[in-house]
C-alpha cells in the first residue's frame, strides 16, 4: 500500500513512522499527531502552530473547499502564495495540501519555517514564539503591513488565550495558554486596525475602525440623497476578518467586491471599508439601497458565531437603522440569501436570526432601568453617544437652561453586578472630572459648565474606551 510521505531534511519518511504509528493503523488523535510531527519536523512552536490553524479555521479543513479568497485546509493555503510554497517545500502535490489535514498542517509548517530561514532566526530564536511574529505576518500573504499586522496579532492573542478546540471528526486540540512578547520589527510602526479611527470623519460608526476597501471595489455616491438607504443586508464571509479586509483592500479584479463593514468573531471588533454615503459591492441590485455587513466565519461552522459578535453586530445594525429610520424587522435586516437574483446561502442555518433581533432590538440580554436623562437630571438632552463595543454607551448632554454638560456611562452587560465603568468631562482650560469605580448599571453624572466652552468628554465599559477630541465648542 502508498504510505503519505512528508519531507524531512534531506529524507522523505512516511508519516506514519514519524508519528509513531504502524504502518496501516489509525491514528487515535490525528490532527494532534500531525501538529507534533510538523512543529518537530520544521523547528516551529507548536502552540504556535495550533493557534495559526485556529485563528486560520476553528481547525476545520472545509472538505477541501475553498475559502472566499482561495485558501485550503486548516492552515489556510492559498493557491499562487503559501499552497505553491508549500508543495515546492514538502514535495506533496496540491490535491493533497488541499484536502489531507495532516499534508495541510505539514505544508502550513514547512512554509513558516522558510519565512523564518528568510528572516535569519537562528536555532535559539526559533525557541522562543515571540520571534515568529514577523514571520506569522508574512504568512498572511496581506497586501499591506497594516493587515498583516492584524493577522499576526490575532494569532499572539489567541496563544495567549490557548486553544482547546473539536475538529470535524471529533477529536480534541489543546494548546496551553501562553504568556508571550511579540517581536513585531518593522510591523511595530504599521497602522494597528484594532483601534477605532481618530479621525472624526473617516467612519459613520464611531466604534469602527478605518481601513478603505480598493477603490475598484465600490461606487462613489451622494447617498442617501441619491439614493435612499432602507435595507442592512447580513453577510458571512467564508474566511478571516483579517483576510477579508484584505481581499477587499486588493484590486483591481475580474469580481469587485466589497462591504460597508466587517465584524470580527472573538471579540466582535469591527472595521468600516467603504462610507455608507457610497456603494459597497454586496448585494447586487440592493446595492443602492443598503449596508452591507460581512462576519468573520464560516456559513456551515457555528463556532464562529459568538454571542459577543452577534452583540456588537446588533449594536451597530441599531445604530444604522436609527440614522436612517429603517425598521428592525427582518423585511428591512436580511441575510445575503434573501436579496432577490443572490446566489449566496450566507448567512446560513446556523445564523442565529432570533437571538440576533432580540439584540437588535434592545432585548435578550436585559434592560437597564436608567437612562442618561435620568441619571443627568432634568433639562439635560442626549446631543452626542458612543457606542462602547457591546458593554454600553457613553453619552454627553447639555443643559439649554443653564449652560451645562453632563456626561453619563449607562452600561448594557452584566446588569446588577458591579463592573469597571467611567465617564469623565473635561472643559477646556479646566481640569478633567471623572468618575469611575465598579458600577451595577451606570458612571456618572459628570457635570461641568461648559457654555462657549468646548469639552472633551468618554468613559469605558468592559473593555471598550472612548475620548474624544475636543468638540461641541459653543
Amino acid at each position: 500500500m502508498k504510505l503519505r510521505m512528508i519531507l524531512t531534511g534531506a529524507a522523505v519518511l512516511p508519516l506514519s513512522l514519524l508519528v509513531g504509528q504502524p504502518a496501516g493503523a489509525a491514528a487515535a488523535d490525528p490532527m494532534t499527531d500531525a501538529f507534533a510531527t510538523a512543529a518537530s519536523t520544521y523547528e516551529v512552536p507548536r502552540d504556535l502552530l495550533v493557534s495559526m490553524a485556529y485563528s486560520e479555521t476553528h481547525l476545520d479543513g472545509h472538505k477541501g473547499q475553498p475559502s472566499a479568497d482561495g485558501g485550503y485546509g486548516v492552515m489556510h493555503l492559498v493557491t499562487s502564495k503559501t499552497l505553491d510554497k508549500a508543495a515546492t517545500l514538502t514535495k506533496q502535490p496540491a490535491s493533497s495540501l488541499k484536502a489531507d489535514d495532516a499534508a495541510n498542517i505539514t505544508g502550513g509548517a514547512a512554509v513558516l519555517r522558510a519565512l523564518a530561514d528568510e528572516l535569519k532566526l537562528d536555532a535559539a530564536a526559533r525557541k522562543d514564539a515571540g520571534k515568529w511574529y514577523q514571520a506569522v505576518a508574512k504568512y498572511s500573504g496581506a497586501s499591506s503591513q497594516s493587515v498583516a499586522r492584524l493577522y499576526a496579532d490575532t494569532v499572539y492573542e489567541q496563544l495567549a488565550k490557548g486553544v482547546s478546540a473539536k475538529t470535524p471528526a471529533g477529536e480534541t486540540v489543546t494548546a496551553p495558554a501562553r504568556a508571550v512578547t511579540p517581536d513585531r520589527g518593522s510591523y511595530a510602526k504599521a497602522d494597528d486596525l484594532d483601534k477605532p479611527s481618530t479621525l472624526a470623519a473617516a467612519t459613520d460608526y464611531p466604534s469602527a475602525a478605518w481601513a478603505p476597501a480598493h477603490s475598484t471595489n465600490y461606487a462613489v455616491s451622494n447617498r442617501p440623497t441619491s439614493d435612499a438607504i432602507d435595507r442592512i443586508v447580513i453577510h458571512v464571509a467564508q474566511g478571516t476578518y483579517a483576510g477579508t479586509i484584505d481581499w477587499f483592500q486588493t484590486g483591481p479584479r475580474e469580481d469587485p467586491t466589497s462591504a460597508h463593514y466587517v465584524v470580527r468573531s472573538s471579540d466582535g471588533a469591527v472595521t468600516q471599508m467603504v462610507r455608507e454615503k457610497d456603494r459597497a459591492f454586496h448585494a447586487g441590485n440592493w446595492n443602492r439601497r443598503s449596508v452591507g455587513i460581512e462576519h468573520e466565519g464560516w456559513v456551515e461552522n457555528a463556532t464562529w458565531f459568538t454571542d459577543t459578535m452577534y452583540r456588537s453586530s446588533a449594536a451597530l445594525v441599531r445604530n444604522i437603522a436609527d440614522r436612517y429610520g429603517i425598521p428592525k424587522d427582518r423585511t428591512h435586516i436580511v441575510g445575503h440569501n434573501e436579496v432577490p437574483g443572490a446566489d449566496h446561502t450566507d448567512p446560513g442555518q446556523y445564523w442565529n436570526w432570533t437571538k440576533f433581533m432580540q439584540y437588535v432590538g434592545g432585548t435578550g440580554g436585559g434592560t437597564n432601568p436608567h437612562t442618561p436623562e435620568s441619571v443627568c437630571g432634568t433639562g439635560y438632552k442626549v446631543i452626542d453617544s458612543q457606542a462602547l463595543g457591546t458593554a454600553g454607551t457613553v453619552y454627553l448632554l447639555y443643559n439649554a437652561d443653564n449652560g451645562n454638560n453632563c456626561v453619563a456611562t449607562i452600561k448594557l452587560t452584566s446588569l446588577g453586578t458591579a463592573t469597571a465603568t467611567s465617564a469623565f468631562l473635561e472643559v477646556k482650560d479646566k481640569a478633567r472630572v471623572t468618575d469611575e469605580g465598579n458600577f451595577a448599571y451606570y458612571a456618572g453624572p459628570v457635570r461641568a459648565a461648559a457654555a462657549d466652552k468646548c469639552v472633551q468628554w468618554g468613559g469605558k465599559a468592559g473593555a471598550s474606551t472612548y475620548e474624544s477630541p475636543f468638540e461641541h465648542c459653543g
